[in-house]
């Protein structure tokens, strides 16, 4: 599981390398999510635009990501393909994650 992160303006920006967050890579992502997010700014924009697959595991580890920032920070979800935001939405999991059409369109809706 390959993620790669940014410092921009107020807000980590996390982008998933890989095209499947799923049971094989779940608990590395997990742990790959919290290296990447130990420190830093409140606000961490996890881009999901190169992810095309996930699945249940997939979406606890993610769960278990925002979890681990704790009550004061927020993990935003941008750049959804529309398998993936399939998912988020039948699992009403749009409730729970701000969720946004484009990285940069996270950006701006959080910059606000």
């Amino acid at each position: 599981m390959e993620l790669s992160s940014k410092t921009e303006e107020s807000f980590r920006i996390v982008s998933v390398n890989d095209t499947r967050i799923d049971a094989a890579v779940a608990i590395e992502f997990k742990d790959a999510m919290r290296t990447q997010t130990e420190d830093g700014p409140s606000v961490v924009i996890l881009d999901l635009s190169k992810v095309q697959f996930i699945d249940s595991s997939g979406l606890g580890a993610i769960v278990a990501s925002m979890k681990n920032l704790g009550q004061d920070r927020k993990l935003a979800l941008a750049g959804l393909t529309p398998t993936v935001d399939k998912v988020f939405r039948l699992t009403r999991m749009d409730s729970v994650f701000s969720l946004f059409d484009t990285l940069d369109g996270a950006v701006e809706g959080l910059r606000s």
